[in-house]
């Protein structure tokens, strides 16, 4: 949008007849109401923007319940539903109370915001309710046992360092900024993946496999598949559709020009970010179906989907800021990183069914080293400024030093959230409250915690007799007064 209207009654008296002075004063004012429109109309836009943004991002709840739903056994399912409701309820009131200010309240030197408490004096002049409620709705990946500490503080804490105006290696500082440069994180591989990644690596690595995920002996893996292929691709195509908001929402407005009185700005930006987020995901899928298929002789359905979240999680941090080619690379070789982080994990018996810290925080990882090479000069110009020292990606002629921020990014992140959540789950295992008895988890959680199924199944692993009558093919189907046969 150009610059606001401006009108003088002084220079405009000149040059008209008798009444001159009240003519102007008139006609300035009528401009001035009119570019009050024009101001009020842009906040509006870029407001709803930003809102259905949020929306969209939110329906990745569901889609994160449905995929964790489809990834777990069915005996477990109405306890991961429940975490998931659980998850959004105290991840919304912790944010609120504590997670807003520590991540965009005015600056404690870089490190931690310290303003804006249960948003007290808020809306500011820059930042008002739909800011708040975009960011919240980004923390999707927290479980209900670490939600309020990881929401409400360790989360946070790593985004004021990296998206706030005033954090120590933000690409926003005006000056001394990391390298020169600030390590550039658009939409959250680290801040909101590598985070929530490794938060799952220490909940799993402490809480230790499930019961029969390696033989005896640990020889040898044991595939323990997920109860429903079709809620993880229901799952999956909701992650899908909100990425739109995840990724192209984090501009946070739309109405901006970068060449005055061109078809070309922010709006512009923002498709290509929506081009760059495709096309990586559909070459990670793409590239898993034929990598596991090699590997395995199977087309699996899941391991397509997990892919193709792999490569979604990887362009966040670039894909503002790379060209359409580069999201290809980026897709390809978050399929490989997948892939061989989950090769790994068999081998050093690490077990996770929902393939958190391998594709959440191997993917988010590599999104950040593909920034350091790929980024593109005039795109970070764009996205960042044209500040002073400002770099972009190393294989673009930009030199090393963003690459070397970006590694940065990485090791801090991996040093805060192994200090502050490994710490955690270990007291919590000390208190006994990490992992259920071993009797419990052969019954499933759904029995032991839930009063009941999420609905009638046979699982492989149980002793079907003891839950439900044997039927011949043929004959009438049991009844009973609080399931009649249909």
């Amino acid at each position: 949008m150009s610059g606001a209207i401006t009108c003088s009654a002084t220079d405009l008296s000149a040059l008209l007849g008798p009444n001159a002075t009240a003519a102007a004063a008139y006609i300035c004012g009528q401009l001035g109401t009119v570019n009050n429109k024009f101001t009020d109309a842009s906040y509006a836009i870029d407001t709803t923007y930003l809102l259905f943004s949020a929306y969209l991002v939110f329906a990745m709840q569901l889609g994160f319940a449905m995929l964790c739903a489809g990834s777990v056994r069915a005996k477990n399912t109405m306890n991961i539903m429940l975490t998931n409701v659980l998850d959004a309820a105290a991840g919304g009131l912790f944010y609120y109370l504590f997670g807003y200010a520590f991540a965009f309240g005015e600056s404690s030197g870089g490190f931690i915001g310290r303003h804006n408490f249960g948003l007290k004096n808020f809306p500011t002049l820059t930042l008002d309710y739909s800011f708040f409620l975009y960011q919240w709705a980004t923390h999707f990946v927290a479980y209900l046992i670490y939600s309020s500490f990881l929401t409400g503080f360790v989360y946070p804490v790593v985004a004021h360092w990296f998206w706030s105006v005033n954090g120590w290696a933000s690409p926003f500082r005006s000056a001394d900024r990391l390298f020169g440069t600030g390590a550039i994180d658009f939409a959250g591989s680290g801040v909101v993946h590598m985070v929530g990644g490794l938060a799952g690596l220490w909940s799993a690595l402490i809480e230790g496999p499930r019961i029969g995920r390696f033989e005896e002996g640990g020889r040898r893996a044991i595939a323990l598949r997920g109860h429903s292929a079709s809620l993880v691709v229901l799952g999956t195509f909701l992650l899908w559709f909100g990425w739109y908001g995840f990724n192209p929402g984090s501009f946070t407005k739309i109405l901006v020009s970068y060449e005055s009185g061109s078809s070309y700005g922010q709006w512009s930006g923002i498709g290509r970010t929506a081009v760059t987020t495709t096309l990586s995901g559909c070459t990670a899928a793409l590239t898993t179906l034929f990598g596991k298929r090699l590997l395995s002789g199977h087309w699996n359905v899941t391991d397509v989907c997990n892919g193709l979240l792999g490569g979604f999680a990887a362009i966040t941090a670039g894909c503002s800021v790379v060209q359409p080619w580069a999201a290809i690379v980026c897709g390809f070789v978050a399929s490989l990183v997948l892939i061989g982080c989950n090769k790994l994990a068999e081998i050093l018996k690490y077990d996770d069914p929902l393939e958190a810290a391998q594709l959440h925080g191997g993917c988010g990882a590599w999104g950040l080293i593909f920034v350091g090479l790929f980024a593109n000069e005039k795109y970070i110009n764009e996205v960042y400024g044209a500040g002073p020292g400002r770099r972009y990606g190393l294989l673009m002629g930009g030199g090393g030093k963003l690459l070397g921020a970006q590694v940065v990014q990485i090791l801090v992140i991996v040093g805060w959230v192994s200090a502050t959540m490994g710490t955690l789950f270990f007291i919590l295992k000390k208190l006994k409250l990490l992992r259920i008895s071993e009797k419990d988890e052969m019954r499933g959680m759904d029995i032991a915690r839930h009063g009941g199924f999420a609905y009638i199944y046979h699982d492989n692993n149980d002793d079907e007799s003891s839950q439900f009558p044997r039927v011949s093919p043929g004959s009438p189907l049991p009844r009973s007064p609080n399931h009649p046969a249909v």
